[in-house]
């Protein structure tokens, strides 16, 4: 492969999708409508819809010595993923998620996250080759922070931009994660958890003081709002689709918008990127299965004027 203009550290996951008629009440037993069985985790999925869009794309992450850490290796390579700075780990299995899917498509996500945890400095500081030559690198937070810490740390000293995707929700996140952050994006639940704001306007202002470039607060259904030093917020709406299913759409978002940056666009024209992509995501089951690419996005941009 050439080399990679984005370089993702994150997660691999098999996901196991359950359809249900509702999202089940604590104690309350629903019987499934369908599963489906699909690639999943963070990082992958990023990896996969930025690679889609056209980036050059290497992923660095933990599975097993399983079959689904062979799955996965194989997915990676028929989309066009460098795999080579993966490490294959025999004493704990791939990572696995079960997705609860309503017939509204919200969902209710459990991660057991097996190799992912793994993912060791180490494991990163042997791809430091593969982050030094990198026009990005893409973290979140599936995987140690202590990898994240290292990728960001080799990507700050060799002036690689770096973006965290600050999910899932944490209860607090280092302040050397945000210091050696370049573009923080989350969505409201997790702004709120970093941020102590309720308001799209309040988490960017106030995360964005904690970070070099620009923070994003997605919305859902209603868009995404950028905000960066000395400008007012940019926001811009989502796109009127038929949702099916909401799995993925967020890394949807994110793996667009990070191939549309490394490609050199401004963050204003990599958010529309961004927001197509996960509309697309929301029109089909499952997550990587559902990402659209490069082609597909464009056609949705100019349907919408």
């Amino acid at each position: 492969m050439t080399t990679p203009r984005i370089v993702v550290v994150g997660s691999y996951n098999r996901d196991i999708v359950l359809s249900v008629a509702h999202l089940p009440a604590p104690g309350e037993t629903c019987l499934g409508l369908g599963r489906l069985e699909s690639p999943g985790g963070k990082g992958s999925n990023q990896a996969i819809q930025a690679a889609r869009c056209g980036a050059n794309v290497a992923v660095v992450a933990a599975v097993g010595a399983d079959a689904a850490g062979e799955e996965a290796l194989q997915i990676w390579r028929e989309s066009g993923v460098d795999s080579s700075g993966v490490v294959r780990l025999h004493d704990a299995g791939t990572g696995m998620a079960v997705i609860l899917v309503d017939q509204a498509g919200e969902n209710s996500i459990v991660v057991a996250s097996g190799a992912n945890e793994r993912l060791a400095p180490d494991h990163v500081r042997s791809a430091t080759r593969l982050i030094e030559d990198a026009g990005l690198v893409l973290a979140q937070l599936e995987t140690p922070l202590e990898a994240t810490l290292e990728a960001f740390g080799i990507a700050r000293a060799a002036g690689v931009r770096t973006v965290l995707n600050a999910a899932p929700a944490p209860h607090a996140l280092d302040a050397a994660a945000l210091a050696l952050t370049d573009i923080l994006i989350v969505n409201e639940i997790e702004g709120l958890a970093l941020s102590g704001e309720t308001e799209p306007a309040g988490i960017g202002a106030r995360l964005l003081e904690t970070v070099r470039e620009a923070v994003i607060v997605t919305l859902g259904r209603e868009g995404a709002l950028l905000c960066r030093p000395e400008t007012d917020p940019h926001a811009r709406g989502s796109h009127e689709v038929e949702v099916v299913d909401t799995t993925g759409a967020g890394d949807a978002f994110i793996g667009a918008f990070c191939a549309r940056l490394a490609a050199g666009e401004d963050p204003t024209e990599a958010l529309r990127w961004g927001l197509a992509a996960g509309a697309i995501a929301c029109c089909v089951k499952g997550a990587a299965a559902s990402f659209g690419d490069a082609a597909q996005i464009e056609a949705l941009l100019a349907g919408a004027g």
